[in-house]
């Protein structure tokens, strides 16, 4: 029977997802986050194709019972951000690995990992799980942050009361062909507080995980990732901010490889002279699709938001990118920027765009511009004139078309380490 004859096909698709996971345990707080987020889901029912913002990705093997296998990838770059001097805490597979992490304790930060906090009754992150999800399921729904937050078993609850310095590292490593992960993490800043937090690896088979932030008022949130380059992975991963007056939020991520990526951001600007971007650049090779969907809503005077993402595609890649601001009303001296570019180095290649802006205010300043196209035929030819090889020159150009999106990186250490492996994908890939 074909999918246009099977109007109960994403009831189908949700029952039989469900069937096949069960509820953790948990206290008084966390029962009743699961089960409203479970309650979610069944109303909500998973994704599908014809879905308005699924119609460029195929959700199918995210809401599949069992995961595609995916073999994991010998990493021969090293780890990231080794130079840093992180905290690290790894996950394996979606299962924290308490011999590879590390048990440092950092003055203005504590880190409990979620199925630790799960036993008590109480907690201070009663307030936040799962709370930030449920609100950004409006007006777009979002049904694989809901099931994460029903059926997430595990994951890291950050909580920052001053300025830490030293950036907090979560590993992800990938070791079994068939795991599925589902990770939930919380981090809440007091006002004033600081942290980078750095993520790294590809994780599982299947990975779906949700960040909930809250930046109060005056705090500063840095996040930068790389996702790991598994050629079979999957993923769906969703960050969930609501920032506080003069709070600075800043989000990046570099993603090789993968066959299926979907990065969802979903910010709310609640306080008035906030500060958010988000940005990433994606490199994908052959059967490789990325998908940025990202949702930022101005509800408070003189913030700014800024969206810049950048992709390289070849041989049939496929990049995405749905990126919407919303001006509410009264939310005057808006300052909002939109960018997606994609440079498609062969004909079979394709960049699939759907800018939005959705404003209720008189004076604001907002924009948005998306193309895609190939290589400067002048710039390779200036190259080619002097001496540079054709491969170099194009690398040449290819790292110059993504360096607008590094340069949204804050600390020049992390942006250093990220091109570095951007040389390295392309040097591989002649």
């Amino acid at each position: 029977m074909s999918r246009l004859a099977r109007p109960n096909l994403r009831a189908e698709t949700t029952a039989s997802r469900l069937a096949g996971l069960t509820l953790p345990q948990g206290g008084a707080w966390l029962r009743a986050a699961r089960g409203g987020a479970l309650a979610r889901v069944e109303a909500l029912g998973l994704p599908q194709r014809r879905d308005e913002y699924w119609r460029f990705t195929d959700p199918t093997t995210l809401t599949a019972p069992d995961p595609t296998p995916a073999a994991p990838m010998n990493d021969d770059e090293g780890p990231a951000f080794a130079e840093v001097g992180a905290l690290r805490l790894v996950f394996v597979d979606g299962r924290f690995d308490p011999q590879a992490s590390d048990a440092d304790a950092v003055e203005g930060l504590e880190i409990e990992r979620l199925s630790d906090a799960a036993t008590r009754d109480l907690h201070w992150a009663q307030g936040l799980y799962g709370t930030l999800e449920a609100e950004g399921q409006k007006p777009v729904a979002r049904p694989l942050a809901a099931l994460n937050t029903a059926f997430a078993g595990d994951g890291v609850l950050i909580r920052v009361t001053g300025v830490v310095e030293r950036p907090v590292h979560i590993v992800y490593r990938h070791d079994s062909t068939t795991s599925d992960a589902i990770l939930h993490h919380v981090v809440k800043l007091e006002p004033g507080a600081r942290l980078t937090l750095l993520e790294s690896g590809p994780a599982a088979a299947r990975f779906n995980k949700v960040t909930e932030v809250e930046v109060a008022d005056g705090a500063t949130f840095h996040h930068v990732r790389t996702q790991g380059r598994d050629r079979e992975r999957r993923a769906a991963t969703h960050i969930f901010a609501r920032l506080g007056e003069r709070s600075d939020f800043r989000s990046f991520t570099l993603t090789f490889n993968g066959v299926l990526t979907r990065n969802e951001v979903v910010l709310n600007l609640t306080g008035d002279d906030a500060i958010a971007h988000v940005a990433g650049a994606a490199v994908g090779d052959g059967d490789f699709h990325h998908d940025d969907t990202v949702f930022v809503t101005h509800g408070a005077e003189s913030c700014e938001s800024r969206q810049v993402f950048k992709k390289v595609l070849r041989n049939g890649a496929t990049g995405v990118f749905q990126g919407k601001i919303l001006v509410k009303p009264g939310a005057q001296k808006t300052d909002g920027y939109q960018l997606s570019q994609a440079l498609l180095l062969d004909e079979r290649s394709q960049f699939l765009a759907k800018p939005e802006l959705e404003i209720y205010a008189d004076d604001v300043k907002c924009s948005h511009g998306s193309t895609a196209g190939a290589l400067d035929e002048t710039a390779m030819f200036y190259l080619r004139s002097r001496g540079v090889p054709e491969r170099d020159a194009k690398d040449l150009l290819t790292l110059a078309f993504l360096q607008e999106a590094l340069q949204e990186i804050a600390d020049e250490r992390l942006a250093q380490d990220l091109s570095r492996r951007l040389e390295g994908w392309l040097s591989r890939r002649r």
